[in-house]
């Protein structure tokens, strides 16, 4: 019944490169409910009434967002008609264990332009500014006028360089599938999610500075080999990050076994 709006969000995803994220959602809420099989198992086949409900929702959302033409709410619609769908044959109690997995599914919506485009000036403004700090802390004579750096006469544009809001939604599904297939406690969970934004910040940076230097020291190819290249590595680079640092705060906060001194025995003379 939805296929139209599912083939053009897989269509939106094949064009887009900052769609492209879309591709990794559905394996990734498999994995979600496949790291949960064990307490789904035992999950009572009860509240039912749920699925319609959602489904009856779902398809509000969709049929207003068809005929007023608003995108996203259309894709939402069909995603949550499918869902609904879902929870009407399992029951209320596996959306309940498995809520990590459907969670996952509003990452299938394409983000429209508008609100990219105002996502998307203020990251590379920081990114901006972040980069050029980090080059002339290397000692590298860098100029930033807005968010183009100019080095060795060569003008780096942020936008063509490396678009932050390429990676921020990628990043985004990486930190949440990281958040919620780790051992962690909630709130550590919902702050990696949070800070997602701040990560396709941090990762960005971390692309940009080798890029922008090459851009300077090294002919236009290599540069842009580089570019293409770093964009692939990023969300490896991430995920590795977050499993850093979640080993290297385990270590720090680990208990100290408690030190047992034996008591001094006692000697009686006869």
């Amino acid at each position: 019944v939805t296929l139209d709006a599912w083939q053009d969000i897989f269509r939106l995803a094949s064009q887009d490169e900052e769609s492209s994220h879309i591709f990794l959602v559905l394996p990734a809420a498999v994995w979600l409910a496949w790291v949960r099989k064990e307490g789904a198992v035992g999950a009572r086949r009860s509240g039912t009434w749920l699925g319609p409900c959602m489904v009856a929702l779902g398809w509000l959302l969709y049929s207003v967002g068809d005929v007023q033409l608003y995108q996203s709410m259309w894709h939402f619609g069909a995603i949550m008609i499918v869902s609904g769908c879902v929870v009407s044959v399992l029951g209320r109690e596996m959306l309940v264990r498995l809520w990590p997995a459907f969670a996952v599914l509003v990452l299938l919506i394409p983000v429209p332009g508008i609100v990219r485009a105002q996502i998307a000036s203020p990251m590379q403004t920081v990114t901006a500014q972040m980069t050029a700090f980090f080059l002339q802390t290397f000692g590298e004579p860098v100029t930033l006028s807005g968010k183009v750096l100019v080095i060795n006469e060569q003008s780096v544009g942020i936008a063509e360089a490396c678009n932050g809001i390429r990676m921020m939604f990628a990043l985004a599904l990486v930190c949440f599938l990281y958040a919620f297939t780790t051992e962690l406690r909630n709130s550590t969970r919902w702050l990696i999610v949070l800070l997602s934004p701040v990560i396709a910040v941090v990762v960005n940076v971390i692309r940009l500075v080798p890029t922008v230097w090459l851009y300077g020291h090294a002919k236009a190819e290599t540069a842009g080999l580089f570019h293409d290249i770093g964009g692939w590595a990023m969300m490896p680079v991430a995920l590795f990050g977050l499993m850093g640092t979640h080993a290297l705060f385990a270590w720090a906060l680990r208990e100290e076994p408690e030190l047992v001194v034996p008591e001094a025995t006692a000697h009686s003379g006869s």
